[in-house]
């Protein structure tokens, strides 16, 4: 299990080359929510590439040996984004393995970061699979978009910064997708802080697992599936997420949609659907906090088409 320790440790290792992100104290009302409090959000997608990915990427590559064939990674889109600009950083060669379901504007931004793209498949799964291949054949170093101790213990720097910058939080929602930036942040809170992860109902993997017992493979189809899109958590982000995390709550599509347009509305921010999940939770009644209960949202990407977002927001 992962522990402050290694986290602590990833900070102090990842800090020259990640930005610290800002938390936005927003009044409830904002969001149609009657708490007593502001929603503190937590504005991850001001990091570097766009998300929070990148802590686990510059943790992978600083704290293991990269050979000179270079890194590969399978990626809905963020991580290889991540991982492509943590390889540009210090001077690596990165293989990006995406599946067709990633779109075009993650796609060109990792291909900006002088990536070699492959695109094929239907799924997350199958660019995994691919990258996985390509491994096995060469020395090139496997950067885990989730299920892997480096990242895990990278991303969970935002717990760390969250806790310094908002100490009286009650409660926490992150969105979920193989499970890497939950595992992080409960594995830094432990049970001092309730976490809750959110999913969509068509890309559970979590959920599905912790009704299991066990790590299970799960359908994908939503419209968050190119950053939330994982068949399957993995035993680590599983161990972690039963010790630490409180539930996972379910959310519609049409709520992500909606939590979308909310953000954009009064917030002005442009949040992909993934990166607008958590707040869904909380706007659609997925979870109900009490009225004095202190919230904190992650807020965990823009990576948007921003044809789409007109078009959310009209």
């Amino acid at each position: 299990m992962i522990g402050q320790d290694a986290i602590r440790a990833a900070h102090a290792r990842i800090k020259p080359h990640v930005r610290r992100t800002p938390v936005l104290h927003t009044g409830a009302a904002d969001f149609g929510l009657t708490l007593r409090h502001p929603v503190k959000l937590k504005l991850e997608f001001l990091q570097h590439t766009g998300t929070f990915k990148p802590r686990g990427a510059f943790n992978n590559l600083l704290s293991r040996d990269v050979p000179a064939s270079g890194v590969a990674a399978a990626s809905g889109g963020n991580h290889g984004a991540a991982v492509a600009y943590a390889a540009q950083q210090l001077g690596h060669k990165a293989a990006i393995f995406v599946p067709e379901v990633s779109s075009p504007v993650k796609i060109a931004r990792i291909k900006s970061y002088g990536a070699d793209v492959r695109v094929g498949g239907a799924r997350y799964a199958d660019a995994l699979d691919a990258c996985n291949a390509l491994i096995a054949t060469s020395s090139a170093l496997s950067v885990h978009a989730y299920d892997a101790a480096e990242t895990v213990s990278g991303q969970g720097t935002v717990g760390l910064e969250w806790e310094e910058d908002a100490p009286d939080l009650d409660t926490v929602l992150v969105a979920v997708g193989g499970g890497g930036l939950i595992a992080g942040i409960a594995a830094w809170y432990g049970r001092r802080v309730k976490v809750v992860g959110v999913e969509p109902e068509g890309s559970r993997c979590l959920h599905a697992s912790l009704e299991a017992g066990k790590p299970v493979d799960v359908t994908v189809e939503s419209i968050a599936a190119d950053s939330l899109g994982a068949r399957n958590t993995g035993q680590l982000v599983f161990d972690i997420a039963k010790a630490n995390v409180d539930h996972v709550a379910l959310v519609a599509d049409e709520a992500i949609v909606a939590a979308q347009r909310l953000l954009w509305d009064k917030l002005r921010v442009a949040a992909e659907p993934g990166g607008a999940a958590a707040l869904a939770a909380l706007t659609s009644g997925a979870y109900q906090p009490l009225p004095d209960e202190k919230i904190g949202v992650l807020l965990c990407g823009a990576n948007v088409d921003l044809a789409k977002l007109a078009a959310v927001a009209s």
